[in-house]
């Protein structure tokens, strides 16, 4: 699917991925509309692209609704949707009841509600992309945090149920399951910074470049950190010793931390 004059949002694009996204896009010639919660980091985006800024809210039923609105009415129609927006919140057990509640909220309720409100005219016409950016936690876990652990999970589910229910419809969806990438994500993550990283941290722009190609073969898993298909693999086909070389990567974390 050419990305040439396709009318694309991409939520989350004030900062990090989002922003090495919505550049390049633009740079390819789509019409972006830049969505963040950081209204000027929204607009600083959208000018230095040529793209449209639309801040607020994506996660929540109103403004994922008013963002669709704003964005047809700038692009006259939306053929590609990146749900780029993410939050990282609470730690192990400790996360408390509203960790729980933004996680679920944004990493995965924010795509639901965006689907609602394209898929049945990307159906109806026979083309739309549905793009989220889950995370390798999604394919695999991460320790420390089990709301982005289990939130990714349940993203990256909701996208492959997408993509059974509509793809011979024309509707292509796609899951963005990085590793480490150089935001501020990571610089928040502490002691987990060097597990997350272990394959090496990349630049947004790399991570945006392999969403790019994969724009042009429709795959649905992208993967930036090519590693991460045979970690998958072996969790799937060998997963309690997978789960103790978890547990031995938690050991590690927590002897590194009574120190």
């Amino acid at each position: 699917m050419p990305v040439r004059d396709r009318g694309v949002v991409v939520t989350g694009a004030g900062h990090g991925i989002g922003r090495a996204l919505a550049t390049r896009l633009a740079a390819g010639g789509a019409r972006v509309v830049v969505n963040d919660l950081d209204a000027e980091a929204a607009r600083w985006v959208a000018e230095a692209i040529g793209g449209i800024a639309a801040p607020g809210d994506a996660a929540g039923e109103q403004g994922v609704a008013a963002l669709v609105e704003t964005a047809r009415e700038h692009l006259g129609g939306i053929d590609i949707w990146f749900g780029n927006a993410g939050v990282d919140r609470g730690r192990g057990l400790d996360a408390g009841e509203a960790d729980w509640a933004a996680g679920h909220e944004v990493n995965v309720m924010a795509h639901v509600r965006a689907a609602r409100l394209l898929v049945p005219a990307w159906v109806e016409r026979g083309a739309g992309r549905f793009v989220v950016t889950a995370s390798a936690a999604g394919l695999l876990t991460t320790l420390g945090n089990p709301v982005y652990a289990v939130s990714k999970h349940a993203c990256v589910a909701f996208a492959e149920w997408l993509s059974a229910t509509y793809r011979h419809r024309g509707v292509v969806v796609q899951a963005i399951c990085p590793q480490g990438v150089r935001t501020r994500m990571l610089d928040r993550s502490g002691p987990l910074r060097e597990l997350i990283s272990r394959d090496g941290a990349l630049t947004p722009e790399e991570v945006a470049e392999a969403t790019w190609q994969a724009l042009h073969d429709d795959r649905f898993l992208v993967l930036p950190h090519p590693q991460v298909a045979d970690y998958y693999r072996h969790r799937a086909t060998g997963t309690d010793r997978w789960l103790d070389g978890m547990n031995r990567l938690q050991r590690q974390l927590d002897d590194e931390g009574a120190r």
